[in-house]
């Protein structure tokens, strides 16, 4: 096994609570996430609380967006925590974390993702590291939610 975390960092100029509640609920995952629009016919079925602890989103799409499940585990003013959980293109189980600093100007988001590559999960990471497969969509993904949660801050 393959230990592995990373994570990608940007400033948004809106409140804590106002990111927030963009991560905090899975409905509103499609303005922001980076792998939404990778399948225009990507079937999603929410189930558990509607948002925060309990919460879950399953997906299943074309190859490229893959099939699995994420549930939040974990919720305060400060911390997201999602359970991740791939089960196509292979099996694959991640931690991810949002974490939300009041800054000057706004609020610092690190998106943290935590796993540990094993089986073909492992080969692949050898090839293409997790970090650089992953990296440049968090990096799309935290722009996207810096755009909605600054519009909605003004809006």
């Amino acid at each position: 096994m393959a230990a592995f975390e990373f994570s990608r960092s940007t400033l948004v100029a809106a409140s804590p609570a106002v990111v927030h509640a963009l991560i905090d609920d899975f409905h509103r995952w499609e303005t922001w996430s980076p792998w939404e629009d990778v399948d225009p016919n990507l079937r999603r079925a929410y189930s558990g609380s509607d948002s925060g602890v309990g919460a879950r989103y399953e997906w299943r799409g074309n190859r490229r967006a893959g099939e699995g499940s994420m549930e939040i585990t974990r919720s305060s003013a400060e911390r997201i925590g999602v359970d991740l959980h791939f089960t196509k293109p292979f099996k694959a189980d991640h931690e991810i974390e949002f974490v939300l600093t009041p800054a000057a100007g706004g609020t610092k988001v690190d998106w943290v993702m935590r796993g540990d590559n094993s089986g073909l999960a492992a080969v692949f990471a050898k090839v293409m590291p997790t970090e650089k497969m992953v990296g440049k969509d968090f990096e799309k993904g935290l722009a996207r939610l810096k755009r909605a949660a600054e519009s909605e801050a003004t809006g």
